[in-house]
C-alpha cells in the first residue's frame, strides 16, 4: 500500500479535497482532527501540554485551543515544542491506522508537510492551492478570525510557490466542479502509477 500526502496552506481547501478522495473510496487520515482527538484522549500528551502551557492548556477538562493557538502563533519555540509533542504521537497513530486499511493507497491530510520536512515519508504528494485572498476570505467566514490573526497563521507556512516544485500533483481549488474533476484525474494517475 502506498502513502500519499495531501497538503496545502491554511484555507486552501485541503479538507474539501480530502472528502472528494474519500468519496472515491480512498481511505483518508485527517492529521489535524486526529491530533485534536489525541490531545484530548492521551494522558501523556495532556500532561506534557500542561507542563508546556500551564494549567490553562485545558479548561473544564477540554483542550483550550484558543489559548494554545494564541500562544504558539507568536512564539516559534513554543510552536516547535508543541509540534514535538503532538507530531510523533500522530505519526504513530497514523501507522497503526494504515495497517487497518485495504486499498491501493491511503492519503494523510497534513497541513505542515513541507514545513516539517516530512516529504520523504510519502510515495506521492498532492498540494492544494488557492489564491491568498480567496484563502483569507474563506478563513474570515469559517473561523471568525481577524485578518491579522489569519496573516500571522499564514506566516508559519511556506508560500505555494515554494511548495509547488516539491509536489507530485497540484490541485487548484477555486471552483468545486473543476476541483472534483482534478481529484478524479489525480486518483486515476496515482492508481495507474502502481
Amino acid at each position: 500500500m502506498k502513502i500519499v500526502g495531501l497538503t496545502g496552506g491554511i484555507g486552501s481547501g485541503k479538507t474539501t479535497v480530502a472528502k472528494m478522495f474519500a468519496e472515491l473510496g480512498v481511505p483518508v487520515y485527517n492529521s489535524d482532527l486526529e491530533a485534536k482527538k489525541l490531545m484530548h484522549s492521551s494522558k501523556t500528551i495532556r500532561n506534557k501540554l500542561k507542563i508546556l502551557f500551564g494549567e490553562s492548556a485545558y479548561l473544564d477538562g477540554k483542550l483550550n485551543r484558543g489559548y494554545i493557538a494564541k500562544s504558539v502563533f507568536n512564539d516559534q519555540d513554543l510552536l516547535k515544542a508543541l509540534n514535538g509533542i503532538v507530531h510523533p504521537a500522530v505519526r504513530r497513530h497514523f501507522k497503526k491506522w494504515c495497517k487497518k486499511q485495504d486499498h491501493s493507497y491511503v492519503i494523510q491530510e497534513t497541513a505542515l508537510l513541507f514545513e516539517n520536512r516530512a516529504q520523504d515519508l510519502y510515495d506521492k504528494i498532492i498540494l492544494v492551492v488557492a489564491p491568498k485572498e480567496v484563502r483569507i476570505d474563506r478563513l474570515l467566514e469559517r473561523d471568525q478570525s481577524t485578518r491579522e490573526d489569519i496573516l500571522a497563521r499564514m506566516e508559519n507556512q511556506l508560500e505555494d510557490k515554494e511548495k509547488i516544485p516539491l509536489a507530485d500533483f497540484i490541485i487548484k481549488n477555486t471552483n468545486l466542479e473543476k476541483t472534483g474533476e482534478r481529484v478524479t484525474e489525480v486518483n486515476r494517475a496515482i492508481l495507474d502509477s502502481y
